[in-house]
């Protein structure tokens, strides 16, 4: 029997998506959180053997970063093929109509000019995107920003750029729901500017942080820019312009809501003008930032500040005192020490840096040298270029005798 038009679809949206049946699985495992899809699954869906739930159409409209309500449409189409056919042989004459035009629709995207547009254009050309489908797209523009606290940049950047592109593609058709989009693209686009810079490519995560304030605009949402001004921030060509980055981020979060990126960005800027050698500017920056912190809940305000956690804060703090030289890091340390206990915060990579550099420099050797082993054991779980910077700090205050941990950490910097 001729393939089903609903199971032809499925499959030429997973290889639009460059995506074997066990990737196809993957991504829509990945969309719902859930490891429940597998390969047969995907097979028996595109030899029309099953048609997928709604709900499971829900994660891969999410994966192939398509709109959910013409799949619902085609699924219903597809389930009431199924039912008029019952027992009998043949095709039906509306199937191969219904196949013709929608095999059109796919060949005659094929001039578009990127594949998530192509796909777009393919299911329905002009159509405004439906509330489920903007809310899957936004929910999974959050999600990302999470899985980067656990993930390394090398496993995130492919999952990443696709859903700006699935963005990228509905926002033409977002109608009432362009801001909110507008906003899910450009924390996309940060977040892939960050994981591009965290993989060393520079330019290109320069070109994502410039799209993501070109959406902060489009949007009129300043917040945006301050996440985009401090990610970029870390890779500054200077100090000063470090500085310039981060005072404009600080002015673009004041408001209710934006408490934990305030206190993210004036804590950057303590750390930059600290190694820009203004003293005073850096304990007063680092002041307003954990006052700022008092009033913040990073689990509730944006999916890109749940990585400022107090351990997060406390970071700052002794990045700040041990560039400084300041008699509070040796207090700081202990404070931290004691929060920290048996537990490894999701920034554990740069937390546990900055404490051990701390303790080192305190003069601690002993706490320091088991915080550095710990530091090493993160950093090697998820590589980033923060890690290895801190690992050539780390290894340059370890005392003769961890000569050995020293060595390990410059080759894990190199």
């Amino acid at each position: 029997m001729p393939m089903d038009p609903f199971a032809e679809l499925l499959r030429q949206l997973r290889r639009e998506a460059c995506r074997s049946q066990d990737e196809q699985a993957d991504a829509i495992n990945m969309a719902s959180g859930r490891t429940t899809m597998t390969r047969r699954e995907v097979s028996r869906y595109e030899n029309g053997e099953n048609v997928p739930t709604n709900y499971t159409l829900g994660h891969v409209a999410v994966a192939c970063g398509v709109p959910l309500e013409p799949l619902l449409r085609e699924a219903k189409a597809a389930r009431a093929r199924r039912r008029s056919r019952g027992g009998r042989e043949g095709e039906d004459p509306d199937d191969v109509k219904r196949r013709t035009l929608l095999g059109s629709a796919i060949v005659g995207a094929a001039a578009a000019a990127e594949p998530w547009g192509r796909l777009a254009y393919a299911l329905r050309k002009g159509a405004k995107i439906d509330p489920e489908s903007a809310s899957a797209l936004i929910d999974h523009a959050t999600r990302l920003h999470l899985d980067e606290l656990s993930e390394s940049a090398r496993s995130l950047q492919n999952r990443v750029e696709s859903h700006l592109d699935a963005i990228t593609a509905a926002l033409p058709r977002a109608g009432t729901h362009e801001r909110a989009l507008t906003i899910a693209a450009g924390e996309t686009a940060a977040l892939a500017g960050w994981v591009a810079w965290d993989l060393g490519e520079q330019d290109k995560a320069a070109a994502y942080y410039r799209v993501t304030s070109q959406c902060a605009k489009e949007a009129g949402h300043p917040p945006l820019r301050a996440l985009a001004l401090g990610y970029a921030s870390y890779g500054a060509p200077t100090p000063g312009k470090a500085l310039e980055m981060l005072s404009q981020a600080a002015q673009d979060v004041r408001g209710h809501g934006n408490a934990t990126a305030a206190a993210w960005a004036l804590g950057r800027y303590a750390e930059e003008a600290a190694q820009a050698g203004d003293d005073d500017g850096a304990i007063r920056a680092l002041e307003q930032a954990r006052f700022a912190y008092d009033f913040a809940d990073h689990t509730t305000e944006q999916s890109w500040v749940r990585f400022v956690t107090p351990y997060r804060m406390d970071s700052l703090a002794l990045s700040v005192y041990s560039e400084l030289k300041r008699r509070e890091l040796t207090i700081t340390a202990d404070a931290a020490v004691e929060r920290l206990g048996e537990e490894l915060p999701d920034s554990g990579v740069v937390v546990l840096g900055d404490l051990a550099s701390a303790l080192l420099r305190g003069g601690d050797a002993d706490r320091g040298a088991y915080v550095a082993r710990q530091f090493a054991a993160a950093a090697e779980s998820k590589p980033n270029t923060m890690g290895r910077q801190r690992a050539q700090n780390i290894a340059a205050s370890l005392p003769d005798a961890e000569r050995d941990l020293a060595a390990h950490l410059l080759a894990f910097a190199s």
